[in-house]
This record gives C-alpha cells, sequence and structure tokens, in this order.
C-alpha cells in the first residue's frame, strides 16, 4: 500500500490488537485531504440546509450529494484514523479509495453545476442567495479537493502494481 499512511505497519499488524490510533495519518496527504472534505462536506449542506432548499428541486440533489459523500468521508475518515483498514486486509484499500474519490469528484461536479445554475440573484430573500452562493463555491472547492484524492489514491493503486488483487495476497502472506 505505497502512498498510504500505515503501510509499513500493514504487514505486522494483527486482526486481533485493538484499534490505535494512527497520528501519521492526519500529517499525510490522504488524512489531511479527508478532513478538508469533511469540513468542506459539511460547510455545503449546511449552507444549503439554511435555505429554503425543499422549494427548489436542484437543491435536493445538491443536499443528497453533499451530505451522502459527508456522511462516508467521515466513515473512511474514522476507518484509517483508527487504522481498521489493516484489519481488512483483503480489501483492496487503493482502489477502493480511488474509485470513491473518483465517484465524489464526478457527482459533485453535478452537485456545483446545478447548484451554481440554480443560485439566482432576484431571490425574494437576500440571505438565501449568499448561503447558495457560498453553497455553490464551497462545492466547487469540495469538488477540486475529491479531484486532487483521485490522483492521490490512483497514485497509490498503481504503487501496488497491476493486478490489487494479487498484491494484497502477497503482502500478506
Amino acid at each position: 500500500m505505497a502512498g498510504l499512511p500505515g503501510a509499513a505497519r500493514a504487514r505486522s499488524a494483527s486482526p486481533g490488537s485493538p484499534p490505535a490510533l494512527d497520528g501519521s495519518f492526519l500529517l499525510s496527504p490522504l488524512g489531511g485531504l479527508m478532513g478538508a472534505q469533511a469540513v468542506l462536506g459539511l460547510l455545503v449542506w449546511s449552507l444549503i440546509a439554511a435555505t429554503t432548499y425543499h422549494l427548489h428541486a436542484a437543491y435536493g440533489w445538491v443536499m443528497f450529494v453533499s451530505l451522502f459523500f459527508w456522511i462516508l468521508t467521515l466513515l473512511f475518515f474514522v476507518t484509517y484514523l483508527l487504522q481498521l483498514h489493516q484489519k481488512f486486509y483483503m480489501i483492496p484499500w487503493p482502489l477502493v479509495l480511488m474509485i470513491y474519490n473518483a465517484v465524489a469528484t464526478v457527482l459533485y461536479i453535478t452537485a456545483f453545476v446545478t447548484c451554481a445554475a440554480a443560485v439566482q440573484p432576484t431571490s425574494w430573500r437576500q440571505w438565501d442567495y449568499n448561503r447558495r452562493a457560498a453553497a455553490s463555491f464551497f462545492a466547487c472547492v469540495t469538488m477540486i479537493t475529491y479531484g486532487v484524492s483521485t490522483f492521490f489514491s490512483f497514485r497509490a493503486w498503481k504503487g501496488l502494481g497491476s493486478n490489487a488483487a494479487t498484491s494484497q495476497v502477497t503482502d500478506h502472506v
């Protein structure tokens, strides 16, 4: 698992040991990006939730994408922070993260475009306009962080070799 935090300890971690905090994960690019995605995703869905989004169908999609990926990002963050990914070594984590980040990037592109297109300066409530415009901005920034994570996840995945399944087996045998 080149490029992922805790890769050196992955071979020595026993499946029966209790979870421990991985401080190096917080300082890694993956940990920093996941933390940024969690904060930015929280901003997107909370800004949309603070408006009358239920009156506009477009914001329902933005709300779904931002909330769904916020929850999943928190789950991945906790999984890596507590080194739980080492307990499930049969799962090709670099491949899973690459697919997750790629899907999140694509869906955040649609959410950003939808949110930005639905912002209307002639809104009857000025604070709704400001919050929606801010949500559009933060959706764009979140989309960029998922794109950067996709790049790093792709590099980590390619570092394992051409076949993630066989490299997982050889790493832990």
